[in-house]
C-alpha cells in the first residue's frame, strides 16, 4: 500500500516534470522566432528609412528649386 503511493507520487512528479519541460522548451522557441522576426524586421526597416530620406530629399530639393524660381511665395 505503501509502496503505491510512493509510485502515483513519483508518476505525478514525473508528469508534472514534462509539462514544465514542454512549456520551457515552447518558451524558448517562442523567443527565438521572435529575435529571428526582430532581425528581419530592422533590416525591412531600415531599407524603408533610407528609401524614405532619400524622397524627402529629393523633395525638398524640389521645393527649394520653386521658391528660388519663385513659384512659391511665403
Amino acid at each position: 500500500m505503501q509502496d503505491q503511493k510512493i509510485e502515483k507520487i513519483a508518476a505525478v512528479a514525473v508528469n508534472i516534470t514534462k509539462v514544465l519541460v514542454i512549456i520551457y522548451l515552447g518558451f524558448v522557441e517562442v523567443f527565438k522566432i521572435g529575435k529571428l522576426l526582430r532581425e528581419k524586421l530592422d533590416a525591412e526597416f531600415d531599407i524603408s528609412r533610407k528609401w524614405a530620406a532619400q524622397k524627402y530629399s529629393i523633395l525638398k530639393k524640389r521645393l527649394a528649386e520653386r521658391k528660388v524660381a519663385g513659384v512659391i511665395e511665403n
